[in-house]
């Protein structure tokens, strides 16, 4: 595991590094993420735990932009449908115990996954779930997707209780910088957050339409109009959008046929 001396850390320490999509039903989900996103679905299953990647290429060192499981036993019928990002930490025992001193709460506690990290299941001040992990290196890693490529995680937003409140946790956690805010009028300072200068997403105070606060995950298509036309025939809805965002984007913020919320973006309509 990763070990960083008190105050320091690694430049991969804060950096999401994984997307993971709980549904009751794998394969139904499977088929509708590939049609709309375009992923290939890839068994990884491990003895007693079904799993599946989501790659955008085929073979056996692809680079993974996320996975998806069934709702364990204990989770079936408490929680929606729902995708939870995964941040990288020098130490998830240390960063565990961080949360909890700072107002947060460790929602499942550390433990191991054979031969691929260290995690635990993390919750900030106002009740937003993440996932934190310690990696194993693999021997021969994949290159990495383009921030920008199809397919990839292209931003994630934060729906705070508070969003002022919420950067100033999730800084001292994660050692997230301000790049700049953006004040959207009456829907509050919209905080674009970065990871070693590069932008990652935005957290603002939630709506009152959000009835708890959570995080959002934006995956990249091409074209936002035909993306809508792939979520609609394949059984999902559109919850909002599409909109013209700063920079010249497009989103559009959807329900998958399972329930689960998820968000597209793309350079153009």
């Amino acid at each position: 595991m990763l070990q960083t001396t008190p105050g320091s850390r690694s430049q991969t320490h804060g950096k999401f590094i994984w997307c993971e999509l709980m549904t009751p039903d794998t394969a139904a989900a499977g088929r509708f993420y590939s049609s709309v996103v375009g992923w290939k679905v890839k068994d990884a299953s491990m003895p007693g735990m079904p799993y599946f990647l989501f790659e955008m290429e085929e073979g056996d060192n692809c680079p993974g932009i996320g996975g998806m499981m069934n709702f364990p036993p204990e989770l079936e019928g408490k929680i929606p449908p729902n995708w939870t990002g995964y941040v990288a930490v020098d130490d998830v025992d240390r960063t565990a115990k961080e949360f909890a001193e700072n107002g947060g709460r460790v929602q499942r506690e550390p433990e191991d996954i054979p031969g691929i990290g260290r995690f635990a299941v993390v919750v900030d001040p106002h009740g937003a779930v993440l996932c934190i992990m310690t990696p194993i290196p693999p021997e021969n890693p994949p290159q990495e997707l383009a921030p920008e490529a199809a397919g990839n995680v292209g931003w994630r937003e934060l729906y705070a209780g508070d969003g002022k409140e919420a950067f100033d946790f999730y800084s001292r956690m994660f050692g997230w910088t301000l790049d700049h805010d953006f004040d959207m009028g009456p829907m509050g300072v919209y905080h674009i957050f970065a990871h070693n200068g590069r932008p990652l997403g935005g957290m603002m105070t939630k709506p009152d339409s959000v009835p708890v606060p959570c995080w959002a995950y934006y995956f990249n298509v091409e074209a936002i109009d035909a993306a809508i036309g792939r979520v609609t025939v394949g059984g999902g809805k559109v919850a909002n959008g599409p909109m013209e965002v700063p920079g010249g984007s497009w989103i559009v913020n959807c329900i998958d046929p399972q329930g689960a919320y998820f968000s597209l973006v793309a350079p153009k309509k």
